[in-house]
Formats: structure tokens, C-alpha cells, sequence
């Protein structure tokens, strides 16, 4: 018998190895592109030094932080908050899924590409709104198509490993 609980918990599970699953198509691109960086290095996003060079997680993260307590967090903070907050969003919607999912009569594994689309689509939406993207319409479509295969293999291992640990 399916428990919220145990739905959410499944759907932490997933949602972190679709995380990992992702960052290891990301990862190959960056390789196959000229990246020297080890996968440990990559992953941990060693040389994020500063606040300017840290990317959309890392500065959604400070924000968060920064807004709720009341305090400054210094630049070498920027690559800890960016892992967190990479990690805990894709472990935290994964959870989400595994509830709507684990609620459904006959979940599919293919449920994970529109997950995975809508992942990708809310990206467009927030972090433009909060101004640390621009606005969907301003990227080129090889980047727009990037991102969005990246987020597909998220959302498909994602509801993979959810049947799996569902079994």
C-alpha cells in the first residue's frame, strides 16, 4: 500500500538519482566541449570563488538565505549554496513527483518527460521573474534545446528510479 510518506521518501530517492543522471549528461558535454575539470571538481564547482561568477542555483540560494536571515554571505560561500541548492531542487522536486505520481492507478516511466519539461519550462518563468535569467524568447534554440534535454533525462530517471524503488 502507497503512504504519502513513503511516496515522498521514494520521490527524494528519484529525484536525486535524476539529478545525478543529469549532471552525468551534463558533465559529457562539458568534457566533449574542452572542459578539463574532473568529474569530483565539476560536480562540486570548484573555481566558483565569487558571487559574480556563480550561477542562477547559487544566487537563488542567497537570496533565500540572505532574505530570511537577515545576513551577508561571503563570496566563498558561493560554491557551497550553489550545490545545495542544484541538489535540493532536483531532490525536492522529485519528491513532488512521487507523490503525484505514486497517486496515479498505473504511473509510466515516460510520465518523466513531462515532468521533466515542466522542471525546465518553471526555470523559465522564476528566474527571469526574479531577474537572474533572461526571458525564454532571448535564447538561441540550441541553448533552449540543450537545457531541455538535460531536464528530460532528469525527469525520466527520475520516474525510472521511482518504479524501481516502487517495486
Amino acid at each position: 500500500m502507497v503512504t504519502p510518506l513513503g511516496a515522498v521518501v521514494r520521490g527524494l530517492l528519484a529525484g536525486a538519482a535524476g539529478t545525478a543522471a543529469m549532471d552525468t549528461l551534463l558533465f559529457a558535454r562539458y568534457r566533449r566541449g574542452g572542459g578539463r575539470r574532473s568529474a569530483e571538481q565539476w560536480e562540486s564547482s570548484a573555481g566558483v570563488t565569487t558571487w559574480e561568477q556563480a550561477p542562477a542555483p547559487a544566487q537563488v540560494g542567497r537570496r533565500v538565505v540572505e532574505g530570511l536571515f537577515d545576513v551577508t554571505l561571503p563570496p566563498s560561500r558561493a560554491r557551497l549554496v550553489n550545490n545545495v541548492m542544484h541538489w535540493g531542487y532536483g531532490i525536492v522536486n522529485g519528491a513532488g513527483y512521487g507523490v503525484i505520481a505514486e497517486s496515479l492507478p498505473s504511473p509510466k516511466i515516460r510520465y518523466g518527460l513531462p515532468f521533466g519539461a515542466t522542471v525546465w519550462g518553471s526555470g523559465y518563468v522564476i528566474l527571469p521573474a526574479a531577474k537572474l535569467y533572461e526571458p525564454i524568447w532571448k535564447y538561441d534554440p540550441k541553448t533552449l534545446a540543450d537545457d531541455l534535454s538535460a531536464h528530460l533525462v532528469y525527469g525520466l530517471a527520475t520516474a525510472t528510479a521511482l518504479r524501481l524503488l516502487s517495486s
